[in-house]
């Protein structure tokens, strides 16, 4: 007699080794992953009383460009432009950023006033 072989049913790939590796890979790339690091602006609160003194010194940023009260000046020209307004380098200095501008410009100005020495910023709308 002849006789044929039985199939067998097919089996099932077993998913709980592929998960597992999965999970751990994920653990993995959050633990070593950098998700961006925060920074704060440093910025004067002067509600306290402090009265403003001294010549204007109003920064103005627009998508078009920089303003120092209402001329337009070189990014890299502001410290100098600033030092014949200021009495002392803890002159408040206006900063206002116009509709358009973005933000990484501000903070690039931001930055470039800290380096010059001008901590004392307040930015208004």
């Amino acid at each position: 007699m002849i006789r044929l072989e039985e199939t067998r049913p097919r089996r099932r790939p077993n998913l709980t080794p592929m998960i597992d590796v999965i999970f751990l890979l994920l653990v993995f790339f959050m633990l070593a992953s950098r998700f961006g690091s925060d920074r704060a602006l440093p910025l004067t609160f002067t509600g306290s009383g402090t009265a403003y003194s001294g010549p204007p010194r109003l920064v103005e940023l627009a998508p078009s460009g920089l303003f120092l009260n209402g001329r337009n000046i070189a990014p890299q020209d502001i410290a100098a432009a600033l030092a014949p307004l200021m009495q002392s380098p803890d002159d408040i200095v206006v900063l206002r950023a116009r509709d358009g501008a973005d933000l990484q410009s501000l903070v690039t100005l931001m930055d470039s006033l800290a380096a010059a020495g001008l901590f004392r910023l307040v930015l208004v709308e």
